[in-house]
Formats: structure tokens, C-alpha cells, sequence
């Protein structure tokens, strides 16, 4: 199977991270384009691999799947043997209903605290509707944790696609310098000791932006 990854800025594309997480979770061999965000010709460039003119893409033999959460399921659906999703009818259930969440919520957490893996500033001043997000964050991670955790140190044991989705949030609170409850505050260390997130985050602090 040929895959190729349309991605923007290893440092601020939160999708394309996910989308990235995804495929290393599918340990499923791929190459690579990124094209650099907010320059004057970034749209077009997009535009000429992604009908949205966003990013991330997977572009495939049979053609482009676009949107993190679609290219997540394709994922699963190829490579089932990788188990992106968790094993279990209604952990899969509770997976999906948290990548939904996060894939179409958070506005405030998104817009107050954009990513930038190389960050390492606190705000002067959270404001109070970003607070409200991050509260319902680790308590998401933490009745994931505490339902389904039993059996590693990921929300739901093993890494999976809840992971890929939750890492860019993980990279915001540290970067942010957030303080967490404890069990947030782990689960925020499993993120940056998972090798996948590792690689990323390292081509992050390498890379070189306009």
C-alpha cells in the first residue's frame, strides 16, 4: 500500500500530528510532504493535493482522504491487526465519543493556547473559558484512565487513536506550563515518552520556519 501524508509545520499543525500518530499507531509505511503554513502561497500549494485546501491529507492508491478523523478510521479499517481503536465494543464506543469531542470542541483551549512544540511559556492569564476546557480534559483523562487503563499507560491501556487525538492537548499544557492533577500530569508524561511523539517532537524543535 502506497500512502503519502500532506502535513503542514511539525511545531504548530495539531491535525497533522494526529493524523501522523495515526499512521505510527498503523505501523503502516509512508512518505511524507509537508508545505509550510501561513505563507502567501500556502493555500495554493495546499489546494493542489487537498480539495479543502487544509491540512492533514493521505493521499492513498485509490485517492485522498482528508480530515484527521476520517484518516484515523481508515486506518483502523486497513490495519486492524494494530487495533487503533481499543478491544471492546463499548471502549471503542467511549474512544470515538472522545476523539469526536476533541475533533469538535475546545474552541477556547484552541484559540488561547494554539500549538507551538517549542513553547515553553505560561500565559500571564488563562482565561476563565479556557480553564473551563481544561477541567473537562482531565476529566475526560481521567475516567479513561481510571475505565479502561488498567493495562498500560495510555487512556485506554495501549496507545490508540484517543491518544493520537489527545497528544497535540497534552503538548499545549506543557508547553503552557499548566499546572494538573496528578493523574493529567501523567498522563501528559506518557505523551512525550511515547517514541512515536518523540520523533515529531523532535523534528519540531529542528525545523526551520520562515
Amino acid at each position: 500500500m502506497s500512502l503519502t501524508l500532506i502535513i503542514g509545520d511539525k511545531t504548530y499543525s495539531s491535525w497533522s500530528l494526529r493524523a501522523a500518530l495515526a499512521l505510527e499507531l498503523a505501523e503502516a509505511p509512508y512518505s511524507e510532504l509537508l508545505i509550510p503554513l501561513n505563507r502567501a502561497d500556502s493555500k495554493a500549494r495546499i489546494l493542489e493535493h487537498s480539495p479543502t485546501g487544509k491540512v492533514p491529507l493521505l493521499q492513498t492508491e485509490e485517492g485522498p482522504v482528508w480530515d484527521s478523523l476520517a484518516i484515523g478510521e481508515y486506518l483502523a479499517e486497513s490495519f486492524p491487526e494494530a487495533y487503533l481503536w481499543p478491544r471492546g465494543e463499548y471502549a471503542r464506543a467511549v474512544a470515538r465519543s472522545v476523539c469526536a469531542e476533541m475533533h469538535s470542541g475546545f474552541t477556547a483551549l484552541r484559540t488561547h493556547m494554539p500549538m507551538d512544540l517549542k513553547r515553553d511559556q505560561a500565559l500571564a492569564e488563562i482565561p476563565a473559558e479556557v480553564q473551563a476546557d481544561i477541567r473537562r480534559i482531565c476529566e475526560l483523562w481521567a475516567e479513561c484512565r481510571a475505565n479502561f487503563g488498567q493495562d498500560g499507560p495510555f487512556l485506554f491501556g495501549h496507545a490508540s487513536l484517543a491518544d493520537a487525538f489527545f497528544a497535540p492537548v497534552a503538548a499545549r499544557l506543557r508547553g503552557y506550563r499548566v499546572d494538573l492533577p496528578a493523574v493529567a500530569a501523567a498522563y501528559v508524561a506518557t505523551i512525550y515518552h511515547w517514541p512515536a511523539f518523540q520523533r515529531w517532537y523532535q523534528a519540531a524543535q529542528e525545523e526551520q520556519l520562515g
